[in-house]
């Protein structure tokens, strides 16, 4: 089935992971080993999680790599498929 402008997996982060714990951006990252700009900026919507974030988030019991690979590639997709494309032609099978 097909979401409708699914939400940045950052802001599932920040709304199912940060803000129920009371958790800030900072203790999140150094418990993932890595700088509070660069989980701000997947928090705010400004980057995509990476693999290795993925990993790190499942390493941290915050669900599958997969989960957090399949909400980004569902992310990406609908904004390709939302915004503006040159004209394709389709190719046909010979």
């Amino acid at each position: 089935m097909k979401m409708h402008n699914p939400p940045h997996p950052g802001e599932l982060l920040r709304e199912g992971v940060l803000k129920p714990m009371n958790m800030k951006v900072a203790d999140l990252a150094r418990r993932l080993g890595m700088s509070r700009v660069s989980l701000s900026r997947v928090v705010n919507g400004h980057a995509a999680i990476s693999s290795d974030l993925a990993v790190r988030l499942e390493r941290a019991g915050l669900s599958t790599a997969r989960v957090w690979m399949g909400l980004q590639a569902d992310y990406d997709l609908w904004q390709a498929e939302n915004r503006e494309q040159p004209h394709i032609e389709r190719i046909e099978a010979a």
